[in-house]
């Protein structure tokens, strides 16, 4: 590409302004004074690993934090001694480099630093927001071959655009890192309420399992419903004003961009009206069953056309399909019906309102954010189990883990947001239908503030309140990413 003086000039002069540390050695105020997310010390070891000749692709639903952690990342390499000149951060959205390469970037910054084009010192380059240029997996790829001595690092939205992109173009030149919207269990540590957790044991198949009570229910109980309402995203946390009105900063800011920009640029929707009405209606309905005879139905959309939108809100990280099986974890084989929840509770409230603890939509939300706390999770088979259970029950349990190698059920989770359970534990009807027929010795209901093990018949029911349950899983879930990561 062709380059005027001119055009040069205002690059160079962009570059400046979004690289402050390059002058003044810091990131700007703005960004320092944010509390990290705790995903931070599982990415960091991956971004100072320059023996691994790969780039890292940050994804994840718009404001998750992405940028910030970029940002704090920066911070970092400076704390432990990198030179500012050898940091460059690019935000690729900004309409001035539009459909500039991203080698071009690089060598601008460096000209901009002063450095030679045989400067082989070690550099870190951030790309944010990376999906803004075309094809930019070739890009990338062709710098990672070319440059054995610089860490390059980009992040996106549009994240399943990039990991199809990452996996086909990038194999064995980049590595992927999912940040998923806020966890309960980083919702709590941001809040500092780290203290009302206690670590505790629980006696399962003998053994001893770890797990998380409380000291305070009610206040615990009371910050579960905030997070279901306000938690997902950092910004929101923090803010009265957007708690105020919330559907100003997610629908605007987060919804609309994905559903009228992002994806009908990748995937060339036409009607994203009839796409929007389908997402609202899925939000309102989060943690419902859904069948797409009845969904063509109500919406008048075709069935075929359906799918293809169930697929990209899914692509998009705004909501997740879970699968259902039989009484014995079997799929299914023509699937009829399936459950789908939001990726991040407080989507619904921003689209309609608050929810109180009273509301009678509290229980498909309170298993909208457990699920929540699931999705990010790799290596892990969820369903939920429905079946019919005689001509006029339907019988269901809300989450079963499939030992993936034996397709058996290794464990089941019945979520409540009722102490009725632990006092009448047989109307249970379903759970205690699958247990014995699936060799389930135990399983776990929640409750809305009883902690009890109950000892039945033939099987045994470990009672714990679902905000506590919540905590564990999401704690759980950022061990596991760390574990995928040999860290």
């Amino acid at each position: 590409m062709e380059y005027t003086a001119l055009l040069e000039k205002q690059i160079i002069g962009r570059l400046r302004i979004d690289n402050p540390w390059w002058t003044e050695g810091v990131i700007s105020d703005f960004y320092s004074q944010m509390t990290p997310r705790l995903y931070m010390d599982i990415f960091y070891p991956l971004v100072t690993d320059m023996d691994l000749k790969r780039a890292l692709i940050l994804m994840g639903p718009r404001r998750v934090g992405k940028t910030v952690m970029l940002y704090h990342t920066i911070q970092k390499l400076l704390e432990d001694g990198v030179s500012a000149q050898n940091i460059i951060y690019v935000s690729v959205e900004t309409p001035i480099y539009n459909k500039i390469p991203l080698e071009q970037l690089f060598t601008l910054a460096k000209q901009t630093l002063g450095k030679g084009q045989d400067d082989k010192s070690k550099y870190w380059v951030f790309f944010d927001e990376i999906q803004y240029l075309k094809d930019w997996e070739i890009h990338l790829k062709s710098l990672v071959d070319t440059y054995k001595n610089v860490k390059f690092v980009a992040s996106g939205s549009a994240a399943a655009a990039l990991k199809k992109q990452s996996d086909e173009s990038g194999a064995g030149r980049f590595t992927d890192f999912s940040l998923p919207p806020l966890t309960f269990y980083e919702f709590i540590h941001l809040k500092g309420y780290d203290q009302l957790m206690i670590p505790q044991k629980m006696q399962w198949k003998g053994l001893e399992l770890d797990y998380y009570g409380t000291i305070d229910i009610e206040k615990l109980n009371g910050l579960f419903v905030d997070y279901i309402n306000f938690g997902g995203y950092p910004e929101v946390v923090f803010s009265e004003r957007i708690q105020s009105d919330p559907g100003q900063f997610i629908r605007n800011d987060i919804i609309d961009k994905v559903l009228l920009r992002d994806l009908p640029s990748l995937y060339g929707i036409q009607d994203v009206q009839e796409l929007n009405s389908l997402f609202t209606m899925i939000a309102y309905h989060s943690g419902s069953e859904f069948s797409y005879e009845a969904m063509s139905k109500e919406s008048g959309v075709r069935k075929d056309v359906l799918k293809k939108y169930i697929n990209y809100l899914e692509a998009a990280f705004l909501i997740k399909v879970i699968h259902r099986t039989d009484d014995t974890a079997k799929r299914y084989q023509r699937e009829t019906s399936f459950k789908i929840y939001l990726t991040n509770p407080s989507l619904r409230c921003a689209l309609f309102q608050p929810i109180r603890e009273t509301d009678e939509e509290i229980g498909d939300m309170v298993e909208t954010a457990v699920y929540a706390q699931w999705i990010p999770r790799t290596g892990v088979d969820i369903s939920y189990a429905s079946w019919r259970l005689n001509k006029k029950v339907q019988g269901e349990v809300d989450v079963v883990g499939i030992d993936i190698a034996r397709q058996k059920p290794h464990w089941a989770v019945e979520l409540k947001w009722s102490d009725r359970y632990p006092e009448h534990p047989g109307e249970l009807e379903s759970l205690l239908w699958y247990m014995p027929k699936n060799g389930l010795e135990e399983a776990i209901v929640t409750t809305r503030t009883i902690t009890l093990r109950k000892e039945m018949d033939s099987v045994t029911l470990h009672f714990m309140p679902v905000a506590c349950y919540t905590y564990t899983v999401a704690k759980n879930t950022l061990k596991s990413t760390r574990d995928k990561y040999g860290l």
